[in-house]
């Protein structure tokens, strides 16, 4: 499949082979990219709200642009994953659309 992200910024990549349907779905639903995922997972902080056994990476990215009639400044994208036999196995991806969200990790958009 692919290999696990490791903290040393070397790009993730991931194809629409290892993106399963609801995964598509959600993408689909939530304005979500597949290079925003791979950038989530590359440079992203740990989500603090992923549940036991889950790991998760959230990344702010500049938006500005409109979504669903609205306007907004930033796109906050976080990804949801697990390590199964050493591959990551995406598992789903959520957004949220706003301005100045906290920033954990590094400040880079």
């Amino acid at each position: 499949m692919y290999n696990q992200p490791d903290g040393n910024d070397k790009p993730m990549r991931i194809t629409e082979e290892d993106l399963h349907s609801h995964l598509k779905a959600r993408m689909l639903q939530r304005g979500v990219t597949l290079q925003e995922i791979e950038q989530t997972l590359t440079s992203g902080w740990e989500a603090a709200d992923a549940k036991p056994g889950v790991l998760g990476k959230v990344m702010i990215f500049q938006y500005q642009a409109e979504w669903e009639g609205q306007f907004y400044a930033e796109k906050e994208v976080t990804v949801y994953y697990k390590i199964v036999d050493g591959d990551l196995v995406l598992l789903t991806v959520k957004t949220r659309y706003g301005k100045d969200f906290p920033r954990s990790g590094n400040d880079e958009n």
